[in-house]
């Protein structure tokens, strides 16, 4: 078994329940941890025929902003980078209708931003 930080057990966490919440809303899992030099883009779903690339943000209150607040233009452009990698991978030129979405949670709550950017 892999040895896990503290942090990477609560992003574990705050991905479960994230990926509970959409499964919840109608959404599909396609994959988890999708993942190149590029960057990681946490949950790949589906929602109809829409596929949907899901950043997943915890923060356990909300100063500074909150988890939402913390998916600046560097990370967008990240996440970006390896949604075409993964979508030239899957799909060749032939790519599905896609979105970027946000769940931040803060706490007990979660944030669910679609179409975040």
């Amino acid at each position: 078994m892999i040895r896990r930080s503290p942090t990477q057990a609560s992003g574990d966490a705050a991905e479960e329940r994230a990926l509970a919440f959409l499964a919840g809303r109608g959404l599909h899992l396609v994959a988890r941890n999708v993942a190149s030099r590029l960057g990681e883009i946490d949950l790949v779903m589906r929602d109809g025929e829409t596929l949907v690339f899901v950043e997943v943000r915890s923060r356990a209150n909300r100063d500074f902003g909150g988890a939402a607040a913390s998916v600046g233009p560097a990370k967008q452009r990240r996440l970006r980078r390896e949604a075409q990698r993964y979508l030239n991978a899957s799909f060749g030129d032939r790519w599905p209708a896609c979105r970027f979405d946000v769940c931040a949670l803060d706490g007990a709550a979660i944030d669910w931003i679609r179409d975040a950017f």
